[in-house]
């Protein structure tokens, strides 16, 4: 099955422009990349060989979940940057309040999820505890939980900031958090079946 890259158009001040088009190809790249991945898997994947220590196989599988992950990252961290309304909806809000107490003690804790991440700060619905989580990756495949439903995704890579902040991850944390798309978000939390 072949992936197609999302089309997002810049509306956010949360970066500049070229540093968004650049951004852009670097998704692009992860799209190219699982459908490489896959069309390998298709075609030649040699089973036989497969091994934990190293093989074909095991390559190709490594590459598959680090791939995918970073394009549904990607395309969430898109779709939930850029909003105008400057505070959660109601369903978000309560999942938030449910967990932290707060949106101050949330955003406190996203903070520093962010600060202390190297790749991913992810809100998300814990289906196993029934609570909300911010959740450190430092990987697209590391700190994944397998339950975890992802409400809102703060790209924490470097690539991320580093060409608009450089090392001043702060700033660009409370500018992402500043400009999050709050529809996108609430629009993701009703999806869940929660009271």
């Amino acid at each position: 099955m072949t992936i197609n890259p999302k089309e997002f158009t810049y509306g956010t001040p949360v970066v500049s422009k070229r540093f968004f088009d650049e951004h852009i190809k670097l998704y692009k790249g992860y799209v190219e990349k699982i459908n490489q991945v896959r069309e390998e898997l298709c075609a030649d994947p040699k089973y036989a060989d497969a091994n934990s220590a190293w093989s074909h196989f095991r390559g190709l599988k490594k590459g598959e979940t680090y791939s995918m992950d970073g394009v549904i990252l990607h395309e969430l961290y898109f779709q939930n940057m850029g909003g105008r309304k400057q505070e959660p909806g109601p369903r978000t809000a309560k999942l938030i309040t449910a967990a932290f107490g707060s949106f101050d003690n949330w955003a406190e804790d996203m903070t520093a999820c962010g600060k202390a991440a190297r790749g991913w700060a992810v809100f998300a619905y814990e289906q196993r505890s029934r609570c909300a989580a911010n959740i450190l990756q430092d990987a697209h495949d590391d700190g994944v939980l397998w339950t975890a439903y992802p409400l809102l995704a703060m790209d924490m890579y470097e690539h991320a900031y580093y060409g608009d902040y450089g090392t001043d991850k702060s700033k660009y944390i409370a500018k992402f958090l500043e400009n999050v798309n709050w529809d996108v978000v609430e629009s993701r939390a009703s999806r869940l079946f929660v009271d």
